[in-house]
């Protein structure tokens, strides 16, 4: 996450609607970032071309406050969930992710199967199929 990069959305996690917590979400054309944390820092990232749904959800409190969450899920291994809580705009939000993801989608030329499994999915082991003879 360098601090040069040109963000496309960025925001904190909110309390009463107001951007006072230590968790920071920020999107850039090919990753969607969390940082969280004041003195001991955690940093996660999702690389966009990974993202297989985008879900949003908003309580009564939430909406009261004008804020939402958003759900992002993956194929990544190490953070298959991402949640981005409690952000102004929600649904605009979900719209620019779901937008970025499909750009770096056909950038990549990446085709989909849902019936595959994860682990099936665009890995190149190296190896080949054994020839049976």
């Amino acid at each position: 996450m360098s601090k040069d990069a040109a963000y496309l959305w960025s925001d904190r996690k909110r309390i009463l609607g107001m951007p006072i917590t230590f968790t920071k979400y920020m999107l850039s054309k090919d990753r969607l970032f969390q940082q969280q944390g004041l003195f001991s820092t955690a940093y996660d990232e999702t690389v966009l071309y990974r993202i297989r749904d985008i879900s949003v959800t908003i309580s009564l409190g939430q909406r009261i406050f004008g804020v939402g969450t958003v759900l992002v899920h993956s194929s990544d291994k190490t953070h298959p969930h991402m949640a981005l809580v409690n952000i102004r705009r929600p649904m605009e939000v979900k719209e620019l992710i779901f937008r970025e993801v499909e750009e770096q989608k056909l950038q990549r030329n990446y085709k989909i199967n849902e019936f595959l499994d994860d682990e099936c999915e665009h890995e190149d082991d190296g190896g080949g199929l054994d020839d049976e003879a």
